[in-house]
């Protein structure tokens, strides 16, 4: 008669040994990546200025994906869990993230440093066009200040005072050199900017976008805002007949015949035009709320702002 094997006694006085060893390595590898600073950013153009100036001094997470839309993007569970876990919080603010502003409400009230970038670089306001501009939004402030390089350079600017007021343990003559480093690219940014819209005549300095977007580099740059497809700062609105009725007799009266679409959002909206103005109208894409996956065309800021400037130039001056 065979008789019934048994474990050996060594293997199972060792398997309670293996697990605990197990789990105590797992428990300190959760530790130690508890234990890095962390800043959270909301939107995807942010988040890039904000990893440049914090470079490896600090963990940088991102809450919104590329080619995502900062009017309507929302957050998982876990996304809003990170927030109240971090460091410091930094948003763009000024109504921008539609979906995501109660969450971070939310950490500052359980005692998260948070700073709201749009708020503090000298916002301006929406403005009334004649030709059809956001007549709802006149007088509320403009949360696309990015399209503005100076205004970004103050932005990482303060962030790196942020940075280095809220997050323990970064260094901070490293994130003044970085801050510092990315101000000189910001600045030559500015300056080729500058020289490319010089090609563009004065007259034909004219801009029509599917929403109203691009107020900050007008205004910076010497631009008119004609108007937009979608007669608001964002991109949930829709627009009326006699809205788009109205923005296509400001684009006759002033000759306009270029429209601008964020390369994110559908094109639907600005190819109505093509009906109304016939075939002459163009449609031509820009990255303007959000940047891409690396590789694909506007991967950090400073290449979004360099195709934004090339698109715009050839757009207008082909007219």
């Amino acid at each position: 008669m065979t008789t019934p094997k048994r474990p050996l006694p060594r293997l199972r006085h060792l398997l309670p040994a293996m697990l605990a060893l197990v789990l105590a390595a797992a428990a300190t590898a959760c530790a130690s990546t508890d234990d890095r600073p962390r800043v959270v950013v909301t939107t995807n153009i942010l988040g890039d200025i904000t990893r440049e100036t914090v470079g490896d001094e600090a963990e940088v997470t991102v809450l919104m994906k590329p080619n995502a839309d900062p009017h309507s993007f929302g957050l998982s569970a876990v996304q809003a869990a990170e927030l109240e876990r971090a460091d410091l919080v930094v948003f763009n603010g000024l109504g921008l993230e539609e979906n995501v502003l109660r969450h971070v409400d939310a950490a500052r009230e359980s005692g998260v440093a948070t700073f709201e970038a749009g708020k503090a670089v000298d916002p301006l306001t929406f403005q009334v066009h004649d030709e059809g501009g956001p007549k709802e939004e006149a007088g509320q402030p403009d949360p696309h200040f990015w399209t503005d390089p100076d205004r970004v350079r103050k932005a990482a600017g303060l962030i790196a005072d942020q940075v280095i007021e809220h997050v323990d343990g970064v260094d901070e003559k490293t994130i003044r050199a970085n801050a510092d480093r990315y101000d000189e690219q910001l600045a030559g940014l500015t300056t080729w900017m500058e020289k490319s819209f010089d090609h563009i005549p004065e007259e034909k300095r004219a801009l029509v976008t599917n929403h109203h977007v691009f107020g900050y580099l007008a205004d910076r740059f010497g631009f008119r805002v004609i108007g937009a497809v979608i007669p608001s700062g964002t991109t949930l609105a829709s627009p009326s007949s006699s809205d788009l009725r109205s923005l296509t007799e400001a684009m006759r009266e002033a000759g306009v015949r270029t429209v601008f679409a964020d390369s994110s959002q559908p094109k639907r909206l600005a190819e109505v035009l093509r009906t109304e103005l016939g075939d002459q109208v163009r449609v031509v894409e820009l990255y303007s709320e959000s940047l891409t996956d690396k590789g694909e065309g506007a991967g950090t800021y400073l290449q979004m702002m360099r195709a934004n400037t090339t698109a715009m130039t050839d757009g207008l001056t082909g007219d």
